[in-house]
């Protein structure tokens, strides 16, 4: 089991359910450097289907950078990203849903048209339309998705006439209406306020668990990674120099596996490297 202080650490996989422990995200000696910055360095990381891992770091530390590589919206400057035993496509697919901060859903749409368009893209990416009986069920799998995200009574309503927490609700069903392998969230509940971002932590936990998903989530809450994830990674910069503070970048320095079984809680061990984590990591509390 990887400890609060090993760096880098990788740990044996588990399954329960559905999940199996294959590995199938998996990233090699990957650098992603710009002119004037490194960004990140040296991340050799191996993610298992079904997983819920969770990315906490100061701020500018590359999380949402990772998020990129992954989604295929930039190429690692070295190394190599490996999914499903095949090096991961150039732009983003259906393998990859991703859900934002910021509400990313169509505002001329109403909310069944916003699931539907995403159906729409994946089986007619030239024309993004759907015809007779493949729209008919295309709706039908749409207004299914509305229902499991708890927006069936909504379908007809516009993004500005929905709550915060709703847009969300709404930007869920359109990522996973596309069954990807792979769900990205960066910080997607970071903009609500606590009850709904109650409401949404229980209906992320329900979802991942039904579709079988592997998630990636970035969030600056702690807390929040405690409580949802099944693994914790931090991102750091361990390499420092004053005169040149962009010369290096971050890369995971601790590797925590928080529990076996997405229904349990974080064994006492756990917890208390959990605490002993919240002290280190700047700008993020211990969790309750």
């Amino acid at each position: 089991m990887c400890s609060v202080g090993f760096r880098g650490a990788r740990f044996a996989g588990t399954s329960w359910g559905n999940y199996s422990s294959v590995a199938f995200l998996e990233l090699t000696n990957v650098w992603q450097e710009y002119p004037d910055q490194v960004v990140l360095e040296r991340l050799n990381l191996m993610l298992e289907a079904g997983e819920f891992c969770v990315v906490v770091g100061a701020s500018g530390c590359g999380k949402s950078t990772f998020l990129r590589l992954l989604l295929g919206e930039e190429r690692p400057s070295r190394g190599r990203v490996i999914l499903d035993g095949k090096p991961l496509r150039d732009e983003p697919d259906a393998a990859r849903g991703v859900v934002f901060q910021r509400y990313s859903v169509f505002p001329h749409l109403t909310a069944l048209a916003n699931v539907l368009v995403a159906l729409e893209f994946k089986q007619a990416p030239l024309t993004a339309r759907l015809f007779g009986r493949t729209r008919y069920a295309a709706t039908k799998r749409a207004q299914a998705m509305l229902e499991a995200v708890g927006l069936g009574a909504a379908a007809a309503r516009y993004p500005c006439e929905l709550s915060g927490g709703m847009q969300q609700r709404l930007a869920l069903a359109q990522a996973l209406i596309a069954e990807p392998r792979v769900l990205l969230l960066d910080e997607p509940f970071g903009a609500l306020d606590p009850g709904s971002r109650a409401d949404m932590h229980v209906l992320v936990r329900d979802l991942w668990r039904r579709h079988g998903l592997t998630v990636v989530m970035v969030t600056h809450d702690l807390k929040e990674g405690f409580s949802l994830g099944t693994r914790l990674l931090v991102f750091d910069k361990v390499r420092h120099d004053p005169q040149a503070p962009n010369a290096y970048g971050s890369r995971v320095t601790y590797d925590l596996k928080l529990r076996t079984n997405p229904l349990t809680p974080m064994t006492h061990a756990n917890r208390a490297a959990a605490l002993r984590l919240a002290s280190i990591v700047p700008g993020h509390a211990a969790p309750g």
